[in-house]
């Protein structure tokens, strides 16, 4: 590898593990005056409608069907199912909860890689790590934070775990699709489809009919833009890259890190 190299897998790591662990508290903040579907709908396209004409404005080629297909597959996987399951259920789910859930990610990273893609099956070392991992997020968070004052939402702790099988799935696929060359035509091009979607079930289900932009607050409307600037253009642009870069291993430590 070169210096290079390392470089931008140094600075790709730092922007999913500094951005990320602080879009948990933007979703929290935006969605408490705007719904979640739609919330999350007008970031993912919001996202990818700027990373797709900033990529065509850089050269790149129009995306063929097959590329479109993967990318909508992907966009689906993770951002209509995974984030907008998210986004959904922390209207019902401790923060403390929410946050061990989604540090299970790895589990289902090394699990599905080794049984779909016949990959190697994890080392006593990796399994080892995974525990570690997982049992550290559960004493920074503390018990206090994991009960929370209520009883758990059995229908959000679903909805989350269903999101994260989602997202491990939809980025081991993502390795292997057919998608552009230019990273930041495939990132807008899967969050533009995902984004999509989330608008279309948001409009099905009534968020949009009863959604009143009078009434959004400052700090949700600053929280939407933060994460469509931050937790999608430059975070998710770093991740697709990071799914080629790297191995799916090395990269689900996130789930540990964002937490924190």
């Amino acid at each position: 590898m070169t210096k290079s190299f390392n470089g931008r897998l140094i600075l790709a790591f730092a922007a999913v593990y500094t951005i990320w662990g602080s879009t948990f508290l933007g979703i929290r903040i935006a969605i408490d005056t705007i719904p979640p579907l739609l919330m999350a709908g007008i970031r993912f396209t919001g996202a990818g409608i700027l990373l797709y004409l900033g990529a065509r404005a850089r050269g790149a080629k129009p995306p063929t069907l097959t590329e479109w297909r993967s990318a909508a597959i992907i966009g689906a996987a993770l951002f209509f199912i995974s984030n907008g399951g998210v986004s959904w259920s922390e209207l019902r789910v401790p923060s403390g909860i929410t946050a061990l859930l989604v540090s299970t990610v790895p589990f289902w990273f090394v699990t599905m890689e080794w049984l779909w893609h016949d990959g190697a099956r994890p080392t006593r070392r990796i399994v080892l790590g995974l525990i570690i991992g997982l049992s550290g997020v559960m004493l920074l968070i503390g018990p206090g934070q994991l009960t929370g004052r209520g009883s758990i939402d059995l229908v959000g702790v679903g909805v989350l775990m269903i999101a994260n099988f989602s997202w491990a799935t939809g980025s081991l696929y993502a390795r292997r699709a057919k998608l552009p060359s230019s990273q930041l035509l495939a990132a807008g091009m899967q969050m533009g489809a995902g984004g999509v979607i989330l608008l279309i079930v948001s409009l099905l289900t009534g968020e949009i009919g009863r959604f009143d932009p009078a009434a959004v607050s400052l700090p949700s409307w600053l929280a939407l833009l933060y994460l469509l600037v931050f937790g999608s253009i430059v975070g998710f642009t770093a991740y697709t890259w990071l799914l080629r870069a790297t191995t799916p291993s090395r990269l689900a430590t996130y789930a540990y890190v964002n937490p924190v």
